[in-house]
């Protein structure tokens, strides 16, 4: 039986009720798996989003795309661009921007997600790729910016590389639904990606992702098979094995005696 889709304000009456389960994925095939595996909320790219074949499925999946604000273009851009997308068929945009983006494009009742910590396209501002808030600093500030995200009128806030403590502390603090990519349990839903929980991942692991499959090991193989398929192929053209009688269609004998005929000088 298809799922219906949570809406925001279903996932805001759940805030205290346990964590939901989130997946950043890119294909229909992991779209599929993740509807059928009862995944609840997703972070898609815009081109798979809009794809007319996503939501067939991906029917029950809060369905969230973006761009990070470097991309984004003015805020009037991003309005146009979260226009499309809901038109589309998404859930919720994702906004790296600033408190004033973000503010308004929620006063056109986009339904925004801000991003805390460590934040990619930011990184520079906290120090590179690496945990965000472990002085109390640092912690007080994650507090104010979530604080100010859902003043601002996101309903949700990835927060990525944070303290268990300090992820805790907010989440009990305020209404914002937090999203942990390695933030710790006390968040509203936990965040991985689908590369590394499927092991197509090559480069390190990150220590808040955990590797449920070996996938890349699986196309090694399938890679080594197909080169394997295709080496016997020319090696049977090369010595006359392949085609075989059953591969060629063949003509009635006197239909090939007439066409000889037909075709002397």
């Amino acid at each position: 039986m298809t799922r219906r889709c949570p809406t925001v304000a279903d996932l805001k009456a759940d805030k205290g009720k346990g964590q939901k389960t989130m997946l950043r994925y890119v294909t229909l095939d992991e779209a599929a798996a993740a509807e059928a595996a009862g995944i609840d909320i997703a972070s898609v790219p815009p081109d798979l989003v809009t794809d007319p074949r996503y939501r067939q499925a991906a029917p029950g999946i809060f369905s969230m795309t973006g761009k990070a604000h470097p991309e984004a273009g003015t805020p009037d851009d991003y309005l146009r661009f979260c226009g499309q997308m809901l038109q589309a068929g998404a859930d919720a945009l994702y906004c790296s921007g600033s408190l004033q983006t973000v503010e308004y494009l929620a006063r056109e009742y986009v339904p925004v997600v801000g991003h805390v910590g460590l934040v990619p396209s930011r990184a520079t501002f906290t120090g590179g790729f690496r945990a965000v808030g472990k002085s109390a600093d640092q912690a007080i500030a994650l507090f104010h910016d979530c604080r100010r995200l859902q003043e601002a009128g996101a309903f949700a806030v990835e927060i990525e590389v944070v303290p268990v403590e300090v992820a805790t502390a907010i989440s009990a603090r305020l209404d914002i639904l937090l999203w942990s990519m390695g933030a710790g349990p006390a968040c509203d839903a936990q965040y991985l990606f689908a590369e590394d929980i499927l092991g197509t991942n090559r480069s390190r692991l990150p220590r808040h992702a955990k590797a449920y499959r070996n996938f890349a090991a699986e196309y090694d193989r399938l890679q080594a098979e197909r080169i394997a398929a295709f080496t016997e192929f020319r090696a049977d053209v090369d010595c006359g094995a392949f085609p075989e009688a059953a591969h060629v269609v063949t003509m009635d004998p006197r239909e090939h005696d007439a066409f000889l005929k037909g075709i002397a000088g």
